[in-house]
């Protein structure tokens, strides 16, 4: 059994950009940016996402978002950069319980055991036919990001995944 639980809505910002603009993104929105691959690093409710080599997605809560488009914006000046924000295209959904990742992989190509993807982990992947952005929490808990268009059938999935693996139901 899983508990799926939509998040609030969040401040959302994708940052593509060399070393030094992770390294002053990074100081101005309180959280480094990650360096190694598929990782996470969060602190005080913001959270920095490894999506490829110069790219990061950035999450905070909603009444941040001013300051810090401001304070990025500063602190990214006269350096090469692309700062985005994509709030209102994501939503987001804990996917948390001792089946999380089974119930997950019903969907994702990805080796979900802890061993392979443990905390912090982070990735742009597939579910189903959506691509989504999946980051484990904590060993028995995920964060999917998924377009808004696509979280329906992205709920949709997990809930009749979870109800044919796990409830017994058929």
């Amino acid at each position: 059994m899983i508990e799926l639980c939509q998040l609030p809505p969040a401040t959302r910002f994708i940052l593509q950009g060399g070393a030094a603009a992770r390294t002053a993104a990074g100081k101005s929105f309180g959280v480094a940016l990650p360096e190694t691959a598929c990782r996470a690093n969060s602190r005080h409710g913001r959270a920095a996402l490894w999506l490829g080599p110069d790219e990061h997605l950035l999450l905070a809560t909603t009444d941040e978002r001013d300051i810090l488009a401001d304070g990025l914006e500063s602190a990214l000046a006269g350096l090469a950069h692309s700062l985005v924000e994509v709030s209102q295209r994501q939503v987001a959904v804990r996917v948390s319980g001792p089946n999380a990742g089974a119930i997950l992989n019903t969907g994702c190509p990805l080796d979900l055991d802890l061993a392979h993807f443990p905390e912090d982990t982070c990735t742009r992947t597939l579910f189903g036919k959506a691509e989504i952005v999946l980051w484990r929490t904590r060993a028995a808990e995920f964060r999917v990001e998924v377009w808004r268009s696509f979280s329906d059938y992205v709920l949709a999935w997990l809930r009749e995944a979870d109800r044919l693996h796990f409830r017994g139901d058929s």
